[in-house]
């Protein structure tokens, strides 16, 4: 095999090994930085000796095998320097005994906890919502460094620092690896949610650069949403999230135009949506409301449903949008909910309706700078023929966005209004 086809192939069995080696190794070890220290150990062994080598019938246990072995070296070193420089004594043999973990233990038999214990570890609200992300791509979704600071417009040092903070205040706050239980596991699962929501939408609708979407980040959050509903079957807002990022998801090809430019939804050729992805999104969905109350992302993924379902725009049931906002709004509070809820309310009741919902948003703190504000009300204003108006909205959001390709259909609308 070719050097380069090696390499692609060693890429590719990392990606899908790693979560769970890391997540087996954080288990014995009880340390997340460790366990990631140890399986990077493995993987510098498989880029040295794979390529001359071949790749092994089963390259998650080979893996396995190396990241123990340096596991076991690890703590030995450990016991060694404890040894010489502390007093031996019958408390400190007693925490030596303990001091090795169990290196046998098998991998396989617990990987679906120990994936689901390194999910909420990854995610726990004690870092910061850009550390949880970047963790959990690191963690979960095999992500190099190099990778990170790609899909986030930074630098591998700031990726790698922000890596390296988030580890050791795992480890400084004693933060446990485990699955939490009882009323703090709605709270963690809903940092969970989060993380992997925001990580989708990045790749979405980028937040910044040239391109308006980066699909290996949706495509890293999906597989992360399909993992926890497999490890989570019985939580109805886990569904709910992957049925919103499957159906999302399913436009993506008809998001972009030949040139790279933006096409919004209802002008895109719904002939190109992934009618797999929609099944998929539409399962999950039912699921989701068979198995308790709608939740906030159940309820988005019902009002992405109605455009799924819609063979063509003008047959889109805006005023069951409007009412799933309402219901939305009821449950979370938020500007943003309002702001969707005014488009819905345009196209339901018509711009006047939209503009009355959006209006007392304008001075709204959490708003400010928010491009997507201006953006709604300049389409509602166009709409009334109030041209010089959305004129000023649509440069105004033009200023504010980061996203070059959403610049530049905001500055073609506002030359439309003149």
């Amino acid at each position: 095999m070719e050097p380069e086809a090696i390499s692609k192939a060693i890429d590719a069995v990392w990606k899908i090994e790693s979560p769970k080696l890391i997540a087996a190794l954080a288990r014995m070890t009880r340390d997340v930085g460790l366990a990631e220290d140890l399986a990077q150990d493995a993987l510098v062994s498989a880029l040295e000796q794979w390529p001359a080598e071949g790749i092994p019938r089963n390259p998650g246990a080979w893996l396995m095998a190396i990241a123990k072995r340096r596991g076991i070296d690890h703590f030995r070193r450990n016991k060694l320097t404890d040894h010489k420089h502390q007093q031996v004594g019958y408390e400190m043999q007693a925490r030596q005994d303990d001091a090795v973990p169990d290196f046998d233990s098998a991998l396989d038999d617990d990987v679906g906890d120990d994936l689901l214990r390194l999910i909420f570890t990854a995610c726990h609200p004690v870092l910061s919502t850009e550390a949880r992300v970047t963790l959990t791509l690191k963690l979960l979704a095999g992500l190099t460094n190099a990778e990170l600071a790609r899909a986030f417009l930074s630098t591998e040092t700031t990726i790698q620092q922000r890596i390296v903070r988030a580890k050791r205040t795992l480890a400084d706050k004693k933060i446990p690896y485990e699955v939490p239980s009882g009323p703090e596991l709605s709270v963690r699962l809903a940092s969970v949610l989060e993380v992997i929501y925001l990580i989708f939408n990045e790749g979405y609708s980028a937040t910044a650069g040239d391109d308006w979407m980066r699909p290996a980040l949706c495509e890293d959050a999906q597989r992360l949403g399909r993992v926890l509903a497999g490890l989570a079957p019985n939580e109805p807002e886990v569904h709910g999230l992957l049925a919103l990022m499957e159906i999302q998801a399913s436009r993506s090809s008809a998001r972009i135009g030949p040139k790279g430019e933006p096409i919004l939804l209802m002008d895109q050729d719904r002939r190109r949506w992934s009618q797999l992805l929609i099944q998929r999104g539409l399962t999950a969905l039912a699921r989701a409301e068979r198995l308790g109350p709608r939740g906030p992302y159940t309820l988005q993924a019902a009002i992405a449903a109605c455009h799924a379902r819609a063979r063509r725009a003008d047959e889109t049931d805006w005023n069951r949008i409007a009412s799933l906002y309402d219901e939305l709004a009821a449950i979370m509070p938020s500007p943003i909910v309002d702001l969707n809820r005014a488009v819905a309310y345009g196209m339901a009741f018509g711009p006047e309706r939209g503009l009355a919902v959006v209006d007392p948003l304008v001075d709204h703190p959490q708003l400010a700078g928010y491009p997507y504000l201006p953006g709604v009300r300049a389409d509602l204003l166009f709409k009334l023929k109030r041209f010089a108006e959305a004129k000023v909205e649509f440069e105004k959001a033009a200023a504010l966005t980061k996203n070059a390709s959403q610049r530049v259909l905001l500055l073609e609308k506002a030359a439309a209004c003149s």
